[in-house]
């Protein structure tokens, strides 16, 4: 029998593990064992951007840590890089932690395995012995193996959020601190790392790579479900509402896509099925204690939550200290909004889960987060969780408080369920109420409902009100496109006395969008400047996050993308400083403009990206912009030729617009130009020609919609194409040379340069191409300023060949380099340009001598002397280098000259 004082247990091993007498050679075995690679997952997408990401920051000395919550794919995704780019066995020791290590000398036990060089062996017993861990884990760090300048070594150290002892984590923070320069340390984990890093991250010895870099981008999720989409299992249209309700969280998504594998008869609801449930289940709530899970259930009764809030709602049940932050920290899908410490979200998918079932007292709670909200001035946010709350009193004292600034920033979603619930007579007594919904009904695209409330009220009962029912009837006129009117309605409501500042700023900004479709750009900069000083004496943030979507729209409108594009994301960065409340429409109207600018300059991936939460945010707000990001979606597809996702969000978007009863003049001419293009794109002209007919009566009025203000342009260019399609090149030159004449010097620049390129391809078929080469570089030239590609993108089926003989004459610039990339032309053979350009009267001769031409009849038809045409055909050959017709003639083909 073993005496009591030995000093170990029968079973503990590892009490010496580097000193002494070995006595558990065999658990070491065992342990050598967890020292390797996870194996690889079938069928696993490859994703080359995050493989790129991930090598380029694992460098020799320096950690990555790997941070998300459970089912981000942290340690797929880095082993999978590892393959691909074929890193040997050798120089990869890769640790997979338990629970077991918070055992410090366990866990050094594992480090001693995993680096001990390749070749050697384990210390001999009795061995270097260490008086500490520290001192143990100094000696395997000291070893000339690792401290090898030119080394590639690599140890990965997995699931680390496991280790909470701290013994065992003051090792872990000791790696980090003294990683020799011939290893680099990777440390995955599904939370925050329990020690500083701070200051190895300012000596660029820590790097982290997140939950945005390892989520599925949304083409990356198209590409997972390709298969399911091509056995038409799944629709586009549900791929897209994966992407949002996930967030591109791959876990769930993958079990999803083998549940529909598996039973392809039957398809439920990601968050129905039995997978994904579990999924949620094992990696979200076993962990938690009961109070931690009510916590997160009562978080989940918020669309986004802050510390503040949730203690002001949570209930004796509740584990007080498992606030919105502590969830987040511990792993669970909870992000921060960005810029916005003391504001969380979780992830859709999750938040939606855990709703079902309702907890006990969540109406009661809805009424305590509408007062919270109120008591802060958070207008849209009270009136929400009153809704929840089934208070129609408070609902309503909630609403007729609005002033019109709130109500044109905000979310109108929640005042159009409120109609809805409203005591009959209530809102036909109220004259105050009546302009409310006015403004919801024009906010939400539903103008002759809103005309409709404010008819009765201009019989000179209400004086006090004259000025606000003039400020919305501007604000409905200007929605409809009536820009003249709109200017002379605003210009009366400013001159009420009894108009508030919230209603001048309204009316300011009216006027600044009304000046700016009239194209009188500083008119509508004063406006705009009045706007946002009235904001700012109002204290009213929100407004004044309008009043530079405003200003960054009178940009577009000029075409300065540069300026635009930092105006909207000062703009951003000044509402993320605004910590204390959520964000509001006005944001989203940034950052779709944002959206918009991007597109413009042909940077879709970062378009894509937002696109995503602008939807999102849309759909859920009510936001007529969503109508703006549905037609960027399509314009985004047909840039990539994906013309069935096109056409498909023309039908979703209109299927939304109707469901919201949005009036036809707002949103069918947008989707009825959609469709010409792409029918354009497809190439069928006359489909094309029968929409555009369809738009004849909003044409004649000539509107210029809000969102939209170049529509009336573009549907001029839409009707230029269509002729050129149909070969009818004059009457097309004709409806490009009414483009500026009904502009006259307030053409948009990016109406200018559609018109410009069209001109450039009728120049091309009417007068040949060195006019039309000239004509197109001197275009490229000028939207090259600004970077401006969409209209290059746009034109693609008309400019192509034009393009390709123009190319090897224009200047290598990013832009150029941008355009060739777009068409395709990047590996086209480069040809040297001429040392002396063909001049005007020598292409003419040129192209006659093409035609076959003699000299002497070249002569007789230019009217010039027989000698002036052999002197330019002696000159033509020189500048071609070239000794002959009709090697003349071959050269200037490949130079794009005939």
């Amino acid at each position: 029998m073993k005496p009591f004082d030995d000093g170990c247990a029968a079973n503990d091993e590892f009490q010496s593990t580097l000193g002494g007498a070995h006595r558990g050679e065999l658990i070491r075995d065992l342990l050598r064992q967890r020292v390797r690679m996870p194996e690889p997952v079938p069928n696993y997408l490859r994703r080359p951007a995050l493989t790129e990401k991930l090598t380029a920051t694992i460098t020799p000395g320096s950690t990555l840590l790997l941070e998300a919550p459970s089912g981000f794919g942290k340690t797929h995704a880095l082993s999978a890089a590892f393959r691909e780019t074929s890193r040997t066995p050798e120089t990869l020791r890769w640790l997979g932690l338990t629970g077991q290590e918070n055992d410090a000398g366990r866990l050094l036990a594992l480090l001693e395995i995993a680096l001990t060089p390749p070749g050697a062996t384990s210390r001999p017993s009795g061995q270097q012995k260490a008086s500490s861990n520290t001192d143990a884990l100094a000696l395997l760090l000291s070893d000339q193996h690792w401290n090898t300048p030119a080394g590639d070594s690599v140890l990965v150290i997995d699931n680390v959020g496991t280790v909470v002892n701290p013994a065992a984590i003051a090792l872990l923070q000791q790696l980090v601190a003294s990683i020799p320069p011939g290893l680099a340390l990777v440390m995955v984990s599904r939370k925050p790392l329990p020690f500083e890093t701070h200051t190895f991250e300012l000596e660029g010895r820590f790097n982290r790579i997140g939950t945005d870099s390892l989520e599925l981008t949304r083409l990356e999720t198209f590409e997972f479900f390709h298969t399911l989409v091509n056995r038409n299992q799944l629709t586009t249209v549900a791929v897209e509402h994966l992407n949002s309700l996930t967030e591109g969280w791959i876990t769930p998504l993958g079990l999803y896509q083998r549940e529909l594998e598996s039973t392809p008869e039957s398809r439920l609801p990601i968050q129905e099925t039995f997978s994904v449930e579990r999924f949620l289940r094992d990696a979200v709530l076993i962990h938690l204690t009961p109070g931690q899970q009510r916590s997160l259930r009562i978080m989940a009764e918020m669309e986004i939550v802050s510390d503040e809030l949730f203690l002001a709602l949570a209930d004796a049940g509740c584990d007080h200290a498992f606030r919105p932050s502590a969830a987040s920290e511990s792993g669970i899908p909870l992000r921060p909004l960005p810029g916005r410490g003391r504001w969380y979200r979780l992830n859709p998918l999750l938040h939606d889960w855990l709703q079902t079932p309702a907890l006990d007292g969540s109406r009661e709670r809805a009424l305590k987060a509408s007062r919270w909200f109120s008591e802060r001035n958070q207008f849209p946010e009270a009136l929400r969780y009153a809704l929840v709350s089934g208070n129609l009193e408070e609902s309503v004292r909630i609403a007729s408080e609005g002033s019109e600034a709130l109500l044109i920033g905000q979310d109108t979603a929640s005042l159009l369920r409120l109609r809805r619930s409203l005591p009959a007579g209530l809102l036909e007594r109220s004259a105050r109420l009546k302009i409310v919904y006015g403004w919801v009904h024009a906010i939400g695209g539903q103008f002759s409902q809103a005309r409709t409330l404010i008819n009765d009220l201009d019989n000179g009962e209400y004086p006090e009100l004259a000025g606000r029912i003039d400020a919305l009837r501007a604000f409905i006129l200007r929605g409809e496109g009536s820009v003249d009117e709109a200017l002379a309605v605003a210009d009366r409501a400013l001159q009420a006395e009894e108009l508030s500042t919230q209603g001048q700023l309204v009316t300011q900004l009216v006027r600044s969008s009304a000046l700016c479709a009239a194209g009188k750009f500083c008119d509508a900069r004063e406006a705009n400047r009045i706007a946002a000083r009235l904001a700012r004496e109002a204290g009213d943030a929100g407004s004044e996050i309008l009043a530079v979507y405003a200003h960054a729209r009178i940009e577009l409108g000029k075409g300065s993308l540069k300026h635009a594009e930092q105006l909207l994301r000062t703009g951003l960065d000044t509402a993320m400083n605004e910590s204390s409340r959520p964000a509001r429409v006005g944001e989203t109207r940034l950052q779709l403009n944002l959206v918009m600018v991007l597109w413009h300059q042909g940077r879709q991936a970062e378009a894509d990206r937002l696109l995503v939460t602008c939807i999102r945010h849309g759909e859920q707000t009510r936001d007529l912009g969503l109508l703006l990001a549905m037609a960027l979606r399509v314009l985004i597809c047909r840039t990539q030729n994906r013309m069935d996702d096109a056409f498909a969000w023309i039908g979703r978007a209109e299927r939304t617009m109707q469901s919201w009863q949005v009036d036809e003049s707002v949103y069918v001419p947008v989707l009825e130009a959609l469709k010409i293009s792409g029918w354009l794109t497809l190439g069928q002209a006359d489909t094309a020609a029968q929409a555009m007919e369809r738009l004849k009566q909003w044409r004649e009025v000539n509107c210029v919609p809000e969102m939209f203000p170049m529509m009336p342009g573009m549907l001029q260019c839409l009707q230029a194409r269509i002729e050129l399609a149909r070969g009818d090149d004059i009457k097309a030159a004709e409806t490009v040379r009414n483009i500026r004449d009904n502009s006259g010097d307030t053409l948009p620049f990016g109406l200018d340069i559609y018109s410009r390129l069209l001109e450039s391809v009728l120049s091309w078929r009417q007068k040949g191409p060195a006019a039309a080469q000239k004509m197109l570089a001197s275009t490229m030239a000028l939207a090259g300023e600004e970077h401006y590609i969409s209209p290059f993108a746009e034109l693609r089926g008309e400019l192509q060949e034009l393009l390709e003989k123009t190319w090897p004459h224009l200047p290598d610039t990013p832009f150029v380099e941008a355009i060739g990339t777009l068409y395709g032309l990047t590996d086209m053979k480069e040809q040297a340009p001429l040392a002396e350009p063909i001049s005007d009267r020598e292409q003419g001769v040129l192209e006659l001598i093409a035609q076959g031409l003699s000299n002497q009849d070249i002569a007789d038809r230019l009217h010039i002397s027989l000698h002036t045409v052999k002197t330019h055909a002696r000159r033509i050959n020189a500048k071609l280098e070239v000794k002959s017709r009709t090697q003349a003639i071959v050269r200037a083909r490949e130079l794009g000259l005939l």
